[in-house]
């Protein structure tokens, strides 16, 4: 049964019951969610970069090229991992006084208003290019603007700083101005990144926009399983429960779900062991330090790591893995992750009628 109307009330549904209600839970859900978790909420600010067409753009200031160079191509190649093409990226060169030009302009750009909060919190992966440039006047050029590898084929040298427009449709006809998240009020960038060489004619398809992303403290309320602590057959999954990303959070629904099913039937809940990249998700968002939590992405930095010896050295390989691959480091976490993720599933598969899920393993 699908029923479309606003929901503001959460202790009245039963269980198993999953909140999975996005970065922009309106002020009465909010509200109850905050009631319910026994937990004030967390916010940050989420940016976007603009986009600009392409035939507005000045191709005689710009170039094409990416940081990978021929033979750092070759070798990514050769371990299977995805390469970019040299022309990936359309390069705006600047010099040391356009930077300076450019940076004063942003500085003293106005910004949108934010009414809510006083003092907002951005994800630091994608801060806006003025909170970077207020944190100091070079912050940009080692940044978003970092010119490293990216010769000037005019010049044979590394301009000063560099913006970079990357294709944003399979068609050429839209850029994207990458790493230029913004909270500019929209006239004053159209004004301030026409600045940019190549850009002083610029049409954009979309200018740069800030949204409030909202968040519980996950460590505070969660268990591993994305079951609420001390509310049986509650879940909370999706952004809201402080992951980052399509596929975190998809991740999290889909152990939210396994588990509500096993609620449902009496069962016991379960989660991925700490070694996977599922698990170590749910494990950083019920075991992170709750006084400084920020939303995360999936990476190999919050896998349980390989053991290793006091030499340093890695330990024992798990299980099928042949020990010429032990310098791998994420080949082994992979392959370790695969073993035990199988382990898991036969365990914990629901019962009757039938497994909700089959897990496919290499």
């Amino acid at each position: 049964t699908v029923a479309r109307h606003e929901v503001t009330r959460l202790a009245d549904l039963p269980r198993p019951l999953i909140v999975a209600t996005g970065p922009l839970t309106s002020d009465a859900l909010s509200a109850e969610i905050a009631a319910l978790v026994g937990g004030s909420h967390l916010y940050f600010y989420d940016a976007i970069s603009p986009i600009v067409l392409a035939e507005s753009i000045d191709m005689t200031k710009v170039y094409r090229a990416s940081r990978w160079g021929k033979d750092a191509m070759a070798k990514a190649g050769a371990r299977g991992a995805e390469v970019e093409s040299p022309g990936d990226y359309l390069n705006c060169p600047m010099t040391e006084a356009e930077y300076t030009a450019f940076i004063d302009a942003v500085l003293a750009a106005e910004k949108t208003s934010l009414h809510e909060f006083d003092q907002p919190k951005f994800f630091e992966g994608c801060l806006p290019i003025e909170v970077m440039a207020a944190r100091g006047r070079e912050t940009l050029r080692f940044g978003p603007m970092k010119p490293v590898g990216l010769d000037d084929p005019r010049t044979g040298r590394w301009p000063y700083a560099v913006v970079q427009l990357r294709q944003d449709t399979i068609a050429g006809d839209h850029y994207s101005l990458v790493g230029f998240q913004t909270q500019m009020k929209w006239g004053e960038q159209a004004r301030v990144l026409r600045l940019i060489p190549g850009l002083e004619r610029a049409e954009f398809v979309r200018y740069g926009m800030i949204h409030r992303n909202t968040y519980i403290n996950g460590p505070t309320v969660l268990d591993d399983t994305w079951q609420v602590r001390g509310e049986p057959g509650l879940f909370i999954a999706g952004q809201v429960s402080g992951v980052e990303g399509y596929v975190e959070s998809a991740a999290s629904g889909l152990i939210a779900g396994r588990n509500a099913a096993a609620f449902a039937r009496g069962e016991a809940l379960s989660a991925p062991p700490r070694t996977t990249a599922i698990g170590a998700l749910g494990y950083y968002v019920s075991h992170a330090d709750p006084a400084h939590y920020d939303p995360t992405n999936i990476t190999f930095g919050i896998i349980e790591p390989l053991a290793t010896s006091r030499s340093g050295a890695l330990g024992p390989p798990p299980s099928g893995i042949d020990a010429p691959k032990r310098a791998n480091r994420k080949a082994l976490l992979a392959e370790r992750a695969l073993a035990d993720l199988a382990r898991w599933a036969q365990g914990s598969a629901l019962r009757a009628p039938g497994p909700i899920i089959e897990p496919v393993v290499p």
